[in-house]
């Protein structure tokens, strides 16, 4: 049995080592069109800032050990150009010889992976301008720092593009990331990036939102980046950072189904629509978990848990196996760090449940990652998205410095499970003050969730202002001292120690919707006036969510945004409430 793979990397190269260890007699040929078979691509931003400083721990495997300890025939710069699907044979160029030759085949399988797309820019072929997919980009744009670039321009401010922008930054270079979006991280929910946009200005770089690059062009410095908004900036290097798309071209003209979203359409066990034809990676679509919609999945762990499936599936129909590993759906899990701070998801957003015209409930949390009086907690920002119907988990968004993978992960598996909010409020998760505190953030999440659906508490949401002012009071319950530092506009102020005295000074029979820093004693003002014949939401995320809600006096990124979750005023008047941050 003869199986030839189309690509290595993650899926390809995961196929192949997975029928090997299943089949020691098959005749295994990689063909990979680049010069690199198996490397870390994920690890490459951090060769290039510096972190990493070994190049060659990023090759994974090479042919030769790929040769030795799997007996596979691995062979690098071969491309395949065309595919006769009657006769089951491909046709190769050897792109260093340039000889040409054609192999037959028992099984194919395409791991083409996905290519940068390519925006319509004048000027985007000039060699200064890197796209970041291979080791050759790393080491051309490596190349290119190396001559003493001092400022780079990145194109794309969502995970490659930031990841970029913090390795620039740990070279000493001025940077610029533009983003033709409102937001860096398009992939979150607006309020969730905006902590991520201060903290990346912080750290010296310039960010450039809602605006496009028009043009790059020879300059005295080096690069002249014409911008929308009638700008140039002039710099050394511009890494082009703005998604990629399957590359399909093969499949297509060969007349393989392609999904809507222009990846092959495999089914669950990775074949396509050609019965010897499998594939899995970069190139396929897969169905969403949540919605069963085709979707697109740019990511490593998917793509090697789906070549596992492509040899499974291969071993199985070649042997007369029953078939039982399958593909069960992709759920969207990422996770970035961003100088300090890690921002992640899974599971899907606000923005694609409206559009995919999802009912869904929401909440915000402001939960410590360890406990409030160990060393080192710091707040972390969370949002969770569930069905109205029985809370069962639709997507979880987490921005934060510290604990948020682990949250994350759980959460994660949690989606997988088709658990619920109530599910969450039972979990019994690890527990010491140096790990989290006693009531961890996710049973937090399934506290609130929970008493949400239950009727139990009512919510209001930043983005409902200013018209909510209109359907009844904002109050205030916040102390003094932040009070005269900023307060919503037209709010009142009652300080929530002094509100069983003053509650007969609001008005009888309107709603009073209350808000405090980060939700915990604007949740008690609530139960106090609910418990007094109010109906009183209180804001969802306090007014962290707000300000990145809203422009306000605060919301400029200067590193005093009170973003400190606690349960006592006390906190809050901390001199080193700040250094919590």
């Amino acid at each position: 049995m003869r199986v030839i793979i189309i690509g290595g990397v993650a899926a390809g190269a995961s196929a192949a080592a997975r029928l090997r260890r299943l089949d020691e007699k098959a005749e295994i040929i990689v063909l990979e069109r680049d010069p690199y078979v198996s490397f870390a691509s994920c690890g490459m931003p951090y060769h290039i800032g510096g972190t990493i400083k070994d190049r060659g721990i990023l090759l994974v495997q090479t042919p030769q050990s790929l040769a030795a300890n799997l007996a596979l025939d691995v062979r690098i710069n071969h491309e395949v150009t065309a595919v006769d699907r009657k006769a089951r044979r491909v046709s190769v160029v050897d792109r260093t010889t340039g000889s040409a030759f054609t192999l037959d085949y028992d099984w194919l399988v395409i791991c083409s992976g996905a290519a940068p797309i390519l925006p319509p820019i004048e000027g985007l072929d000039n060699p200064r301008v890197h796209s970041l997919r291979n080791i050759p980009d790393m080491d051309a744009i490596i190349a290119d720092l190396d001559k003493g670039a001092k400022h780079g321009l990145v194109i794309g401010g969502s995970y490659i593009g930031l990841e970029l922008v913090e390795a620039f930054r740990e070279r000493g270079m001025e940077t610029v990331v533009v983003e033709m979006a409102d937001r860096l991280m398009p992939w979150l929910d607006p309020e969730m990036t905006r902590i991520l946009h201060y903290h990346v200005v912080e750290h010296g770089a310039e960010v450039r939102l809602g605006t496009a690059v028009k043009a790059i062009r020879n300059a005295a410095r080096g690069l002249a980046v014409e911008l929308s908004d009638g700008s140039t900036i002039e710099t050394d290097i511009v890494a082009l950072a703005t998604g990629v798309r399957p590359i399909a071209t093969l499949a297509k003209e060969i007349g393989l189904q392609l999904g809507p979203r222009g990846g092959i359409a495999v089914d669950a066990r990775m074949r396509t629509s050609d019965p010897h034809i499998l594939a899995a990676g970069d190139v396929i679509e897969t169905q969403s978990i949540v919605t069963g919609e085709p979707v697109l999945s740019m990511l490593a762990g998917p793509a090697n848990r789906q070549g596992r499936l492509v040899a499974d599936t291969i071993h199985a129909l070649s042997t007369g196996a029953e078939l039982t590993a399958a593909y069960r759906g992709t759920q969207g899990t990422g996770i970035v760090k961003v100088f300090d701070m890690t921002a992640g998801g899974t599971g899907l957003t606000e923005t694609q449940l409206k559009a995919a015209d999802r009912p869904y409930r929401k909440i915000h949390l402001l939960p410590n990652s360890r406990s409030g009086y160990y060393p080192g907690a710091k707040p972390m920002l969370m949002k969770v998205l569930f069905a109205p119907e029985d809370g069962k988990l639709l997507g979880a968004q987490m921005v934060g410095w510290d604990g948020i993978d682990k949250r994350l992960d759980v959460l994660a598996v949690a989606l997988r499970a088709g658990m619920t909010v109530y599910d969450l409020e039972h979990l019994e998760l690890a527990y010491a003050p140096p790990y989290s505190p006693a009531k961890d953030a996710i049973n937090m999440a399934g506290f609130i969730g929970s008493n949400l659906l239950r009727g139990q508490l009512d919510l209001w949401y930043s983005e409902q202002y200013p018209e909510i002012a209109k359907t009844g009071t904002i109050l205030d319950v916040r102390t003094t001292a932040e009070w005269d530092r900023w307060h919503i506009p037209g709010a009142v102020h009652i300080p929530l120690q002094q509100l069983r005295s003053r509650i007969d000074r609001l008005p009888k029979g309107e709603t009073i919707h209350t808000y405090c820093r980060s939700g915990f004693r604007s949740y008690l003002a609530s139960t106090i006036l609910r418990h007094n014949g109010f109906r009183s939401p209180f804001l969802s995320g306090g007014v962290l969510v707000f300000h990145a809600c809203h422009k306000t006096p605060l919301a400029l990124g200067d590193g005093g945004m009170p973003v400190l979750s606690h349960a006592e005023d006390v906190l809050a008047q901390r001199s080193n409430a700040r250094s919590m941050l």
